[in-house]
């Protein structure tokens, strides 16, 4: 059974840090991109950050130079530091674990909200 968990999200003030965590298990963790999405309230949900299986990043504009992806095969685990975050980056988180067209799993979400 595959699972697919997010955690660390949570209320912090504009220019503060978070660091979101997603632990995918029931995969071979190595072989699959590992991706984050964000959906804010009436908006649709977009790509903020990919990881590949052999470690390349993508990045929307919109978090380039403050957010960083990483991930520890070891740990089944994909990581987002948030930097400098603003009020606008305050959505709803989700990992999403994916290997070919057929192979894509989701996780719950996590709630960031970046308000003073």
């Amino acid at each position: 059974q595959v699972q697919v968990v997010e955690s660390g999200g949570g209320l912090v003030q504009p220019g503060a840090s978070l660091r979101l965590s997603c632990v995918a298990s029931g995969i071979t963790f190595s072989l699959y991109g590992m991706d984050w999405y964000r959906q804010a309230p009436g908006k649709e949900r977009e790509l903020v950050a990919a990881i590949s299986s052999g470690g390349s990043t993508y990045y929307a504009d919109s978090v380039k130079g403050r957010f960083t992806i990483s991930r520890d095969n070891a740990k089944n685990t994909v990581y987002l530091q948030m930097n400098s975050l603003k009020p606008e980056d305050t959505a709803v988180y989700y990992c999403s674990a994916k290997w070919g067209t057929s192979n894509i799993y989701w996780g719950q979400g996590t709630q960031v909200t970046v308000s003073s």
